[in-house]
């Protein structure tokens, strides 16, 4: 039987580490509410669901560059999966918009070669 597992750390980040972080929290927000607003649109147009990537949007905000591409993907892949669980069943309600100030700063990402490490040595 496979397990997930999941780590919960505490991070002391540097004065880039911290800047790099903010800017993350705010370029997923970012994503997430231009694809919630394009889909909204699109829906009232055509009645169909619009498939939007963030790469779509980097030409337009050139900062989304600068960030995590794969905070971004989940983005998207979470909006999706939220949109779809509306139609799906009216219960779990519609996707909202994310504010800067009431929204809990976070986003997931992945581990790909590497790309995330522990320098703790007591670990």
């Amino acid at each position: 039987m496979n397990y997930n597992k999941a780590i919960k750390y505490r991070i002391y980040p540097n004065k880039n580490q911290e800047e790099l972080l903010q800017k993350t929290f705010g370029c997923c927000r970012k994503i997430w509410n231009l694809m919630l607003s394009d889909k909204i649109d699109y829906y009232r147009e055509t009645k169909e669901s619009l498939k939007t990537t963030p790469a779509q949007y980097k030409k337009d905000y050139p900062y989304l560059k600068e960030v995590d591409s794969l905070a971004l993907a989940n983005v998207q892949l979470n909006l999706q999966t939220a949109y779809k669980n509306f139609f799906r069943d009216k219960k779990a309600g519609f996707p909202k918009f994310k504010s800067a100030k009431k929204t809990k700063k976070s986003y997931t990402t992945n581990n790909q070669k590497g790309s995330i490490t522990l320098n703790d040595k007591s670990i």
